[in-house]
């Protein structure tokens, strides 16, 4: 298997021109999900990717989704698949995040190559979210053709449009009898689409918090008021609104909400002893985000992780209503909005948390004696997943990521992020089958920002693990 890994390893490195190619044509469709005139842009793309995995010899194809969604492709490889080999189903998302705020110093929507020597990068919104983890599942099919070396394994795509805007219609499709099918035979389960921990390390993951949205509006007056007539008469919406959103967090980040800590799984000796062998410093946290800005609580990259995978968060978004802009404006806002999210993990639900939130806002407001209204809204939610790190699956890429990267073992993480398909996914893979997260970029690449990026080099090599990954998990010494 050496001698074949070498193989395809040499053609990746020939490859890399086509690689560059190939991931510049997708960078170049701006398939913006949540902008409505990208539709067109989104359909594109899924066209795109359907042809390239066609041409190198998958049966894939754009399904339509109901109420004019972005399609979701469907694949595999090959197209008459090996019943004698295990199948891996690869999930990934074509659809990128709107340019916006900052200004960028790359053309977002053209492939640019830049940067020194040793750090070269490749500028482009969608390099590392997600298309070129995307896209480099295509570079590993058509390594493997060049070295004339069989891909030991059944593949199977599912590439959605909608991530960045919720996954909106995936789930039900996963749910629907076409949409189970592409669980059938399936043995395990690999997702790109997150990061390293750092910009030195590769990572394998395990785990994601997941995330509840509230919305929570109060109204009075009918309608709005001048504060030189009516101010210190009346109860305002945004006084209310302030009071009861300093009641939900301290500035050190501790939640106020009665009983929210309750659901948390208690840390084991034996979890805590998992964060002792992760490369992460105090420096890392600081060159991630700058200097003297954490919460000042902790001084120990071990707390800092926890508190990041393992412990919930909540964070205040911002209001609607309000007069948010530069102009000086003097007037009573007749209802005002906040807006605000909690990070949860294990064992909290979604259900129990809205609960929580809801009781104990109502009996906030009720101690402010306001004649105003309270509404509380979930708008949004996407529950925690955890899946065993010592899998097959995580051996395999373990196996992988050592080989490609110079005997490196990878660390075993979880996200503070949520990826809320990853849960609809386990569910029809089965308590049984392994899902593992397996990123190519890193902590630096900028996702969601201005000048989005990917190392050159994590991009060849990135194509190098996922194939490598491919070989040691159709290993049969490999047992969970």
């Amino acid at each position: 298997m050496a001698s074949a890994l070498d193989k395809f390893f040499d053609a990746v490195d020939d490859l890399s021109s086509s690689f560059k190619d190939r991931l510049g044509k997708a960078i170049h469709m701006q398939s913006v999900s949540s902008e409505a005139d990208k539709r067109d842009e989104l359909t594109k793309m899924a066209k795109f990717l359907a042809d390239e995995l066609n041409t190198l010899g998958a049966q894939a194809e754009p399904k339509l989704l109901p109420n004019n969604l972005p399609p979701v492709v469907i694949g595999h490889y090959p197209k008459s698949p090996d019943q004698t080999k295990p199948t891996i189903l690869i999930y990934g998302h074509y659809d990128v995040q709107p340019v916006t705020g900052q200004p960028w110093h790359y053309e977002p929507f053209e492939l640019t190559q830049a940067g020194a020597v040793d750090d070269e990068r490749y500028y482009g919104r969608g390099t590392t979210d997600d298309k070129g983890p995307v896209v480099a599942w295509a570079n590993v099919i058509q390594a493997h053709q060049k070295a004339g070396v069989d891909i030991p394994v059944n593949l199977r795509f599912c590439f959605e449009g909608m991530e960045e805007s919720g996954s909106t219609g995936l789930a039900e499709y996963l749910a629907s009898e076409e949409g189970r099918k592409i669980f059938e035979d399936v043995d395990a389960g690999c997702i790109s689409d997150n990061y390293w921990l750092d910009t030195k390390k590769p990572c394998l993951t395990y785990g994601l918090r997941g995330i509840n949205y509230f919305k929570i509006t109060i109204s009075g007056p009918p309608t709005q008021l001048h504060t030189g007539l009516f101010g210190g008469t009346v109860y305002e919406p945004l006084t209310d609104l302030v009071t009861l959103l300093s009641k939900l967090v301290a500035s050190q980040g501790n939640i106020l909400v009665t009983g929210i800590q309750e659901d948390i799984e208690l840390l084991t000796e034996e979890e805590e002893e998992t964060y002792d062998n992760i490369d992460f410093t105090m420096q890392d946290f600081n060159n991630s985000i700058g200097p003297n800005t954490d919460c000042g609580i902790f001084n120990d990259p071990k707390r800092i992780l926890m508190a990041r995978w393992r412990y919930p968060s909540l964070s205040i978004h911002g209001f609607d209503g309000s007069a948010n802009g530069p102009e000086t404006v003097t007037s009573i806002p007749p209802w005002v909005t906040g807006k605000f999210s909690i990070r949860t993990v294990p064992s909290m639900t979604t259900e129990q948390v809205t609960e929580l939130v809801t009781n104990y806002l109502k009996g906030e407001f009720e101690k402010l004696n306001s004649k105003n209204r309270l509404d509380i809204e979930m708008t949004d939610s996407g529950e925690w997943w955890r899946t065993d790190p010592q899998a097959r699956n995580f051996k395999a890429a373990e196996l992988a990521t050592q080989k490609v990267w110079e005997n490196v073992t990878p660390d075993l993480t979880r996200e503070g992020g949520s990826i809320p398909v990853a849960l609809d996914i386990q569910e029809g893979l089965g308590s049984d089958k392994s899902l593992m997260l397996l990123p190519i970029g890193t902590s630096s690449d900028g996702a969601h920002g201005p000048d989005e990026n990917m190392r050159v080099r994590n991009y060849q090599n990135g194509v190098k693990v996922l194939g490598a990954y491919l070989h040691y998990f159709a290993e049969k010494g490999i047992e969970e």
